[in-house]
C-alpha cells in the first residue's frame, strides 16, 4: 500500500473528506459491535434468556478494558496525525513502534489480570446467581482476546492516522463474518453455549489484527511497521502517554462508572440484565456515526493543525456537527419508532422486552447531546487538550450521574432513574466541555495551542 491509500485531510472539499473517512470508521464500528451483537444474537434465540443475561453482563466489564485501549489509540492518533500532517515522517515512524510495543506489553498484563480476577469483576457489577457460572465461563475466554484488541485498536489508529481509514474497516467486515459463522457452528450446532460464542469472538478479533497488520506493511517505507524495529523510545512513550493515556483513562473511568451502573440494573434481576443489555446493543449502534466522526474530526484537526490551517479546521468542526445530528435523525427515530421489533430479534420475552423499551423510549430523544459531545471532544484532543476533556467528562458522566443515581435510587427504588442518569450525564458533560471551549478560545489558549503544535510558526 502505497500514498494512494493515505488521505490528506489538509485539502479539498470539507464534507467529501469527512464523509468519506468517518464512513469506514462508522461502518468498521458497525461491525466491530456485531461482535458482542451477534453473542447475545445466537444466545438469546438458541440458548435462552439466560444465557443471553450471562453475556449482555459482561459487556460492562469487557467495555472497561476495550474502552482503555480505543481511547489510547485515539489518543495516541493524534501524534501520529499531527506528524503526518507536518510531514515528518521519521518521527511518525518511532511513534508506531513505540506504541505498538507499549501496547504489545500492556495487553498481555491486562489479559492476564481479567482471567485471574473474573470473579470478582464479576462480583462487583452484583452479577445475579443464576447465571454467575456462565458468565464467569464466558468471560475467562473473552477477556483472554483483550491482547488482539489492544493492537487491532492501535494498529487502525495508525492507519487512520495516515488518512486511511479503509483498511480497519475491511478487516472488521471480515473478521464478523467469521464471527457469526463460528457462532451458529458452536452455539446452534456444536451446542457450547456461552463458550463457544466467546472463542468465536477472541478468533475473529485475531483475524482482524493479521489483516490490519499486512496492510501497515504496505505503508510508505518513510513510516512502514516492521517487526524488528519494534522498540520504545522513552521520550516519545511519554508524548502517547500525554496525548492517549486521558482518552483511555476517560473511557475506562467511564466504564468504571457502568459497573456501579450495571449494580442497579442486575437488582432487579436477570430478566432486567437482559432486557437493558439489549437496548444498550441498540444504543451502541445508534451511537456509532457520532463516534466515527469524533474520531475523524480528531484526525482533520491533527493533520490541519500540523499544516497551519485555522479555518479550514473551524469548517471542519462546523461539518462535523451538523453531520452528527443529521445521523442521529436517520438512527435515532426508526428506532423509536419500532422499538419493540428491533429488540425482539434478541429475544421475544415480554419482560425483556419491557425492560428494554422502556430504556430506549428515555434515552433516544436525547441523543443530539451524544453528538455535541463527540464533535467537541474529537476537536479539543485534536488540539491537544486530552487530559482537560478526560476530566470535564468525568465529571459529567461519573461524578454528577453517580450523585443523580445515589439521590434518585434511595428517594425511589426503580429502574427508570437508572435509565435517566444516562441523559443527566450526557447534559452535564455538554455544558462542561463547551464551556471549555469557549474559555479557550476567549483566553487566546486555543489559538496557542495552534501556533505551538504547527509547524507554520
Amino acid at each position: 500500500m502505497s500514498e494512494r491509500r493515505t488521505m490528506d485531510l489538509t485539502e479539498g472539499n470539507i464534507f467529501q473528506q469527512i464523509l468519506i473517512f468517518s464512513a469506514p470508521i462508522f461502518i468498521g464500528n458497525l461491525f466491530q459491535n456485531l461482535y458482542n451483537s451477534v453473542d447475545s444474537l445466537v444466545v438469546g434465540n438458541f440458548v435462552g434468556k439466560g444465557a443471553l443475561a450471562a453475556v449482555n453482563t459482561c459487556a460492562p466489564i469487557s467495555n472497561l478494558l476495550i474502552g482503555f485501549f480505543t481511547g489510547m489509540s485515539a489518543g495516541a492518533s493524534v501524534l501520529f496525525a499531527r506528524n503526518f500532517g507536518a510531514k515528518d515522517y521519521g518521527k511518525l515512524k518511532r511513534s508506531i513502534h513505540t506504541t505498538l510495543t507499549f501496547a504489545l506489553i500492556l495487553g498481555i498484563v491486562m489479559a492476564l489480570f481479567g482471567m485471574v480476577f473474573s470473579r470478582q469483576l464479576l462480583r462487583i457489577v452484583d452479577c445475579p446467581s443464576d447465571i454467575f457460572e456462565d458468565a464467569n465461563r464466558y468471560l475467562k475466554i473473552y477477556i483472554a482476546g483483550i491482547l488482539f484488541t489492544s493492537i487491532y485498536n492501535v494498529e487502525s489508529g495508525v492507519m487512520r492516522a495516515v488518512g486511511d481509514s479503509r483498511s480497519p474497516f475491511y478487516a472488521l467486515v471480515t473478521a464478523s463474518f467469521i464471527n457469526i459463522v463460528l457462532d451458529i457452528v458452536l452455539v446452534r450446532f456444536i451446542g457450547l453455549g456461552v463458550i463457544g460464542v466467546a472463542i468465536a469472538t477472541v478468533i475473529s478479533q485475531s483475524v482482524s489484527v493479521c489483516m490490519v497488520y499486512r496492510n501497515m506493511h504496505g505503508l510508505d517505507e518513510r513510516y512502514r511497521f516492521n517487526f524488528k524495529d519494534m522498540d520504545i523510545e522513552k521520550d516519545l512513550l511519554l508524548e502517547v502517554i500525554d496525548l492517549g493515556l486521558p482518552a483511555g483513562i476517560q473511557s475506562s473511568l467511564i466504564s468504571i462508572s457502568n459497573l456501579f451502573v450495571h449494580r442497579y440494573i442486575n437488582s432487579f434481576g436477570s430478566t432486567a440484565t437482559a432486557g437493558v443489555g439489549i437496548a444498550q446493543r441498540l444504543d451502541r449502534f445508534v451511537s456509532m456515526p457520532c463516534q466515527a466522526l469524533g474520531l475523524a474530526i480528531t484526525t482533520f484537526v491533527s493533520q490541519n493543525i500540523g499544516a497551519g490551517k485555522r479555518e479550514r479546521i473551524k469548517n471542519g468542526m462546523l461539518t462535523a456537527f451538523t453531520m452528527g445530528m443529521v445521523s442521529i435523525a436517520i438512527m435515532g427515530i426508526p428506532l423509536m419508532l419500532n422499538t419493540k421489533l428491533f429488540l425482539g430479534l434478541f429475544n421475544r420475552d415480554p419482560e425483556v422486552l419491557m425492560y428494554g423499551t422502556q430504556m430506549v423510549h428515555i434515552l433516544v430523544p436525547f441523543y443530539f447531546l451524544m453528538a455535541m459531545n463527540q464533535v467537541m471532544s474529537g476537536t479539543l484532543r485534536g488540539y491537544g487538550f486530552s487530559r482537560q476533556v478526560m476530566m470535564l467528562s468525568l465529571i459529567g458522566m461519573i461524578g454528577i450521574r453517580q450523585v443523580f443515581l445515589y439521590i434518585s435510587m434511595h428517594i425511589d427504588w426503580n429502574i427508570r432513574n437508572v435509565f435517566i442518569g444516562f441523559p443527566v450525564g450526557w447534559f452535564f458533560q455538554s455544558v462542561c466541555v463547551y464551556a471549555y471551549f469557549f474559555y479557550l478560545k476567549r483566553s487566546g489558549k486555543l489559538e496557542d495551542a495552534f501556533i505551538q503544535n504547527s509547524k507554520h510558526t
